[in-house]
């Protein structure tokens, strides 16, 4: 759906870890692995989380033949669940429009409590998210909450207000606009850094 090369926002990524000296990071929601593939690359080590088992099974034999095993490990998981990760044990956390899926406000508060918990202090969280003024807002079947649905496929829509209430733990040092695609879809690029 959204290509097989690195998002531009996984790149912009990359050069944030790389400044921060972050050598290990969760990807949630690495869709077939286009972003987890970059990081590995570039000696991130890199644990790709995905709900669909298809999406992990490419990544996997797309690890196989970069012969990126040392850097790269997947796993099956449901994001609306406590991660299986230790407290403070990563440095990175890094996703591309898992945000804004068919998640309810009180859902992204228990993702970002959750990353929040599994950070090291210092640790920092980058998403991105479509804003309100992407073109498909408001369109489609309205769900609540700023989710509309589209052709069978629900985006929940992010204000600057919204993006800063998901900020408890952290403090906010990037929210900067992007496109991308070629209808294109407009973005937040959000990096949040867990306070110390």
């Amino acid at each position: 759906m959204f290509g097989l090369t690195p998002s531009l926002s996984a790149e912009k990524a990359l050069k944030i870890f790389q400044e921060n000296k972050i050598i290990k990071i969760i990807e949630l929601g690495a869709g077939l692995g286009r972003d987890s593939i970059l990081f590995a690359n570039n000696s991130i080590h890199t644990i790709a989380l995905d709900y669909s088992k298809a999406g992990i099974e490419i990544i996997n034999q797309k690890n196989k033949e970069k012969n990126l095993s040392n850097f790269l490990s997947t796993k099956i998981f449901d994001i609306r669940k406590k991660l299986p990760f230790e407290d403070n044990s990563i440095d990175g956390c890094y996703s591309h429009m898992l945000y804004c899926m068919a998640l309810t406000q009180d859902d992204l508060e228990k993702l970002n409590s959750e990353i929040l918990r599994i950070l090291k202090p210092g640790g920092i969280n980058i998403y991105t998210v479509r804003h309100v003024g992407d073109g498909d807002f408001k369109n489609g079947i309205y769900i609540g909450e700023d989710l509309y649905e589209n052709d069978g496929f629900i985006v929940h829509y992010f204000s600057k207000e919204k993006v800063n209430s998901l900020l408890k733990g952290f403090k906010n040092i990037l929210l900067e606009k992007f496109e991308e695609g070629k209808f294109p879809r407009k973005l937040f690029f959000v990096v949040n850094k867990k306070k110390i």
